[in-house]
């Protein structure tokens, strides 16, 4: 790895690391300076600008979500059980001291009226998660709109869990996607022996 690439992951690593326990408007450049370690050259070398900043650590926080959804899934062996680890997943990630709610939500509220590639990334990490519930989704067999259902669970449930500080949102939320998968299952094998 070179200086430049070497840099630019402890920028981002720092930055993540701010942003996330104080807010991205609370952070100058100057601390993100301080805390990687890098000269403010350096740093405006590799982030013109806050905003290409705030988009590189979004797309850093995009591969620790993924990573941490992989890993939840890793041991299930059906669809289901891959669904339901989406909840066993935030279940740890909420006890975790720093956890201060989802990063992509934190950056939409606090820049994405003002920034359109914030808002960008928000978006588009939130449509990635919503793809990969509906893959494991049409995988069960169970209805379509199963996966919004459950997306937003997941999502209410990050921003239950980072109000409240209590990570008992995880919990609730995986009982009630188990009942909406095992309604929808049952719908959908009703409606197939209607037909039949």
């Amino acid at each position: 790895m070179n200086d430049t690439s070497t840099d630019r992951e402890r920028i981002v690593r720092a930055a993540h690391d701010l942003f996330y326990a104080r807010g991205i408007q609370a952070v100058g450049m100057d601390a993100v300076r301080t805390a990687s370690g890098v000269s403010l050259k350096r740093l405006y070398a590799q982030f013109p600008s806050k905003d290409d900043l705030v988009v590189a650590v979004l797309h850093f926080t995009t591969g620790l979500w993924d990573a941490g959804i992989s890993r939840a899934a890793e041991a299930a062996r059906t669809p289901r059980d891959k669904l339901l680890a989406v909840y066993d997943f935030l279940g740890i990630w909420f006890t975790d001291d720093d956890f201060r709610g989802c990063g992509f939500i934190n950056a939409f509220g606090e820049l994405g009226a003002t920034s359109p590639a914030v808002a960008e990334v928000a978006r588009a990490q939130k449509a990635t998660f919503q793809a990969y519930v509906a893959g494991l989704v049409d995988e069960l067999g169970a209805p379509p709109i199963l996966a919004a259902q459950l997306a937003l669970l997941a999502e209410g449930a990050q921003t239950t869990a980072a109000i409240s500080g209590s990570p008992d949102a995880a919990a609730a939320a995986r009982s009630a996607a188990e009942t909406l998968i095992d309604a929808a299952l049952a719908d959908s094998r009703s409606a197939s022996t209607a037909t039949a």
